[in-house]
């Protein structure tokens, strides 16, 4: 699509008019619908995670199924890990199906899921076998969105530091999960 310019004193703006986008705009527009239907599908799948953990909800353990299994996977102080995951995941999951404090959101999640591969890994790739690649992809998903931003259809717009987001406030957060990850592991036996 080409477009129409009008010089003004040597300068040429182009002539769009509302009704008409730009390439670059229809471009920009389907770009942040995907990020949009990326993030809240991700994010509602952490929230019934972390509700699971939390309140045993979907068939899960709750505080003290999911901290005995902490517990028996080597983790120290099941039950306060137990929640620590449920609140990673369901506010993480929230923060990201809403694009609020997205790098962050992202984080807790890519974090929480580092020791979910931990825990999981059983030598195999396929999830049909013990595998990892559910976990896997969930930490992929969560660090790119913390890279990339959640889009203009987020309520991180309306937050003056992260309302144009920066890669380096991704590459922080994910540090940050990095050393907390680590550090949970570490302490695990």
């Amino acid at each position: 699509m080409s477009s129409i310019s009008s010089t003004t004193r040597g300068a040429t703006a182009p002539l769009v008019s509302a009704a008409s986008p730009t390439a670059d705009e229809a471009r920009l527009r389907a770009h942040d619908a995907g990020l949009l239907l990326l993030r809240v599908a991700v994010g509602l799948v952490m929230v019934g995670h972390g509700a699971q953990k939390l309140f045993g909800w979907f068939g899960g353990g709750g505080v003290s199924g999911t901290g005995a299994f902490f517990s028996s996977s080597g983790y120290p102080a099941g039950e306060f890990l137990a929640v620590v995951a449920g609140l990673s995941e369901t506010l993480g999951g929230i923060g990201l199906a809403l694009g609020l404090l997205t790098p962050l959101a992202a984080a807790a999640v890519a974090g929480t899921m580092v020791n979910a591969l931990a825990v999981t890994w059983s030598g195999s790739f396929f999830a049909g076998k013990g595998g990892v690649e559910y976990e896997l992809l969930l930490v992929a998903v969560a660090a790119a969105l913390a890279l990339t931003g959640p889009g203009r259809y987020a309520l991180d717009r309306f937050l003056p530091v992260v309302r144009e987001h920066r890669l380096r406030h991704g590459a922080a957060a994910l540090l940050l999960a990095a050393v907390l990850a680590a550090v949970t592991l570490l302490v695990r036996s």
